[in-house]
């Protein structure tokens, strides 16, 4: 069996590998739609809650962390140091259709929760045809309409 050898993959490998991003690191992110909103979910162990800033502007997201080192003093001698600490910084490019006046955050456990809803006008919506005298008339119903809640 003959393996082939594809230099873009070589060369895109050595990048990832190399040129990763401090900030990715540091700031591990997963990211989920749950229903009608999405959910990110940033690891953030060691860092003080106050340090934290989020801000929204022109659909991008920035999330700004502060790890600060616990351990100082001139009668300090490092052995092994291997944890990252500094200001770090990720951001997102938010898509239209996103409720970005009603963002949230929770920080729990070193870990950044952030639900970013659908906007009402982006959600799916189910148009119902009714035949009147004469003439035809088109309402839109939201699903939520649909379930009565």
């Amino acid at each position: 069996m003959t393996t082939q050898y594809d230099p873009f993959r070589e060369l895109g490998r050595m990048f990832n590998s190399t040129l990763r991003s401090p900030a990715i690191a540091a700031m591990p992110l997963d990211l989920f739609r749950s229903k009608d909103s999405f959910v990110a979910r940033i690891d953030l162990p060691g860092v003080d809650p106050e340090s934290i800033d989020i801000d929204v502007e022109d659909r991008t997201l920035t999330v700004r962390a502060e790890r600060s080192i616990d351990v100082q003093g001139d009668d300090i001698e490092w052995l092994t140091r291997e944890r990252s600490y500094g200001t770090y910084a990720r951001q997102l490019t938010l898509g239209h259709g996103l409720a970005v006046d009603r963002i949230t955050a929770d920080y729990n456990d070193g870990v950044l929760t952030l639900t970013i809803p659908v906007a009402e006008e982006a959600k799916p919506r189910k148009v119902s045809v009714t035949r009147g005298s004469g003439h035809h008339q088109i309402t839109a119903e939201t699903e939520d309409d649909e379930s009565g809640e």
